[in-house]
C-alpha cells in the first residue's frame, strides 16, 4: 500500500472534519474472519474516508475498527484483542488498545483505550456505535449486524 505523509495539522482536520455516509446501502456487519471497507465523505464533499472493520477468523474477540483518509492514511484504529503494541519509544501498549496518526509515524503509535472514549469495550457492537461517535462519523452508514451462531 501506498504511503501518504501528511502534517499533523492536516492529520488533525481530517480528525476533526465531519463524517457522512457516502451512499444508503445496507453494510453487513463481516461475520467472523471477514471485513467490510465503507465509504465515507466529509460534509462538503471534498474529502473521501473509508470505514474498516475486520473480525477475526479464529479469534472471534480479535477485532479491528479503522478511519482512513486518502485511502491509505490510518487517522485511528482500534484494536480490541490481540497482542499488545509497542510503540515507538519501547512502551509497551496493552490490548485493547488506539492507534493514531503522528506525523512522520503514520499510525505506529497508540494509547490504552480509557472508558470514557470507549464505555463499554466488551461489547463489539456497541464499540463500533462509540468508535464512530469517536471519529466524527455524524451521519453513520447503516450497518446491518447477523448474529452467527456463535455470538
Amino acid at each position: 500500500m501506498a504511503e501518504i505523509n501528511l502534517t499533523q495539522a492536516e492529520a488533525d482536520a481530517l480528525i476533526a472534519m465531519e463524517k457522512h455516509r457516502a451512499d444508503d446501502e445496507k453494510w453487513p456487519y463481516p461475520d467472523m474472519g471477514g471485513s467490510v471497507c465503507i465509504p465515507l465523505v466529509s460534509a462538503d464533499g471534498r474529502e473521501k474516508f473509508l470505514l474498516d472493520i475486520e473480525r477475526g477468523g479464529i479469534d472471534a474477540a480479535k477485532i479491528k475498527y479503522q478511519d482512513r483518509a486518502r485511502q491509505v492514511v490510518v487517522l485511528y484504529r482500534l484494536d480490541l484483542a490481540g497482542s499488545p503494541h509497542r510503540n515507538p519509544d519501547e512502551q509497551e501498549i496493552p490490548t485493547p488498545h488506539l492507534h493514531y496518526y503522528v506525523e512522520g509515524y503514520g499510525d505506529k503509535w497508540a494509547r490504552a483505550v480509557t472508558e470514557s472514549d470507549f464505555p463499554d469495550i466488551a461489547d463489539a457492537w456497541e464499540t463500533l456505535q462509540a468508535f464512530m461517535r469517536f471519529c466524527n462519523i455524524t451521519q453513520p452508514p447503516s450497518i446491518v449486524r447477523q448474529r452467527s451462531l456463535f455470538e
